[in-house]
């Protein structure tokens, strides 16, 4: 393969290629949000895209398990091999998936009537239209993945990363095309049936131009064509199963939380729309941020998992984990106390209302607390992967579901909707901690103290920084939520800012050097 680049050069391409996308992705939402608020027609796209968009997130996501497998066995081997090995994976997963597809359009109405046995009238009949429309991004979900390891693997990251810009522009597209129907007096009825299809179609079609994008760029990289193999033993195809089918188990144990997630929801009304609307605010960042800290961190990793390079391995995860620490931390405080306003100003406008903001912002306020160990949790589990083992993160996300399961019970009785999110944060929270004591036995020894009081020492900043940020946007109330915004998040940052740089923290200096680089 290529030369790799430095992880500082990578990261600054992603850094940039991701938040083009992500800017677009949130005008996205916006978009939506003004046209359906938090009716029946989001929710019912909520439900409805769970298992397309899990196959979205879980097989074709950057960081994902076919991304990393693939990056993981390509950057061990000639250029020459990868073609071969690529087009015969993709000839596997593609029949695989077409029957999942199948499934999907056949047996919509049961899957909507298992993930949402609380959901009726006529948000489900909505519901399943759109599962059957959306269903053929199985096929695309695996397909992109495919191609996201591929050219990350041949060291390209500025298409990978700005490519689900694409599935945005449809969608957006897909939603203007609904606000021009509004001239032609159409009943509140068909706007809203109309609005789902909609939703739906131009779900699909972003996904398809995000797959022929990256397409075009493997032709010619000479990373594999639209070619059926079927020879399973090509050499290289084993090695990439290996960790492609214990790491899709393992992250589709994680998203089985979800859907326990939106079980609950189904019985709470405008849960499910809640919880994708703030989500989407927190994932807006934690995209851009996690993209620059785990896609040039993997490769890394990797490289570093022979016993003898285990002390600089050692090193690189302490840098992952402080540097998620240093930038999601802040992002906690800034969620927690702005909540509000943040709500306000991303989505009030049109047919997203103060009511709807009053929904919304508990829920990202119960997102904010647990960016870290969301994150967390994926750095050390890309060690895992580095290391060969994909089935020791499957053994801790299988054991967490009930774990899931059980805290959603209790905690939605106490907290409603925003229990959901605290559920999910408990079991990333327990994915941690057993993770990291396998690691500590594996590798002969982690600095866990050390590396608890640097996180500690963050942590105290964030919640100062936060306390600041709240008693300033209360003092601007009357002011409005933009200026509250602005002044809010400029305390934050500042407060935290002041308070790590007293930590004395390698990784403080190596996070301000690799801003400097990107924006100086």
């Amino acid at each position: 393969m290529k030369n790799a680049r430095s992880v500082a050069s990578i990261a600054g391409i992603v850094a940039i290629a991701t938040l083009i996308s992500k800017v677009f992705g949130l005008v996205r939402e916006m978009a939506i949000a003004a046209a359906f608020g938090v009716g029946p027609a989001v929710n019912a796209y909520a439900y409805a895209y769970v298992i397309p968009g899990f196959l979205l997130i879980l097989l074709g996501g950057i960081n994902g398990p076919f991304h990393s497998a693939l990056v993981t066995v390509l950057s061990r081997r000639d250029k020459s091999e990868a073609a071969v090995i690529v087009e015969t994976v993709t000839t596997l997963v593609t029949g695989i998936l077409l029957l999942v597809t199948v499934v999907l359009m056949v047996f919509g109405d049961t899957f909507i009537g298992f993930l949402a046995p609380g959901l009726a009238g006529e948000t489900r009949v909505i519901a399943v239209e759109q599962l059957q429309i959306m269903a053929p991004l199985a096929i695309l979900a695996g397909l992109i993945g495919i191609g996201f390891g591929t050219l990350n693997a041949d060291d390209q990251y500025l298409l990978p990363s700005i490519s689900p810009l694409f599935s945005s522009l449809a969608l957006v597209g897909a939603v203007a095309l609904l606000f021009l129907q509004l001239g032609e007096n159409i009943t509140s009825a068909e706007y809203l049936q109309l609005g789902g299809r909609i939703l739906a179609w131009g779900t699909l079609g972003g996904a398809i131009l995000q797959w022929l994008a990256q397409l075009i760029a493997q032709w010619r990289s000479g990373m594999g064509k639209l070619r059926l193999r079927f020879n399973w033993r090509v050499s290289g195809v084993g090695d990439v199963l290996k960790v492609m089918a214990p790491a899709t188990l393992s992250s589709g144990m994680l998203h089985i939380n979800v859907y326990t997630d939106l079980f609950f929801a189904s019985y709470i009304e405008n849960a499910a729309a809640a919880m994708r609307y703030g989500n989407f605010i927190v994932l807006t960042p934690v995209g851009i941020i996690s993209n620059m800290i785990l896609v040039p961190f993997l490769p890394v990793f990797s490289r570093l998992a022979a016993p003898e390079n285990w002390p600089e391995l050692k090193v690189k995860i302490r840098q992952g984990l402080l540097l998620t620490a240093l930038t999601m931390l802040p992002l906690t405080a800034i969620f927690i106390a702005l909540s509000q306003p943040i709500v306000q100003v991303i989505y009030q406008r049109y047919g997203f209302d103060l009511d709807a903001v009053t929904v919304v912002a508990p829920v990202l306020r119960a997102y904010g607390c647990g960016m870290f160990f969301y994150l967390g949790r994926d750095v050390l589990v890309r060690v895992f992967y580095a290391l060969g083992d994909g089935e020791t993160p499957f053994k801790i996300s299988s054991g967490n579901i009930f774990l899931n399961g059980v805290l959603d019970l209790v905690l939605v009785q106490v907290f409603a909707t925003p229990g959901l999110v605290f559920a999910t944060i408990g079991v990333n929270v327990v994915s941690m901690g057993l993770m990291l004591a396998i690691l500590n036995r594996r590798l002969k020894g982690l600095p866990l103290k050390e590396w608890a009081t640097a996180l500690l020492g963050l942590t105290f900043a964030s919640g100062i920084a936060g306390f600041s940020s709240w008693g300033v946007s209360w003092g601007l109330v009357n002011w409005g939520p933009l200026l509250q915004l602005n002044i809010g998040i400029f305390v934050a940052i500042a407060v935290f800012s002041l308070i790590a740089l007293q930590l004395k923290l390698p990784e403080v200096d190596m996070l301000a050097q690799r801003i400097k680089q990107q924006f100086f």
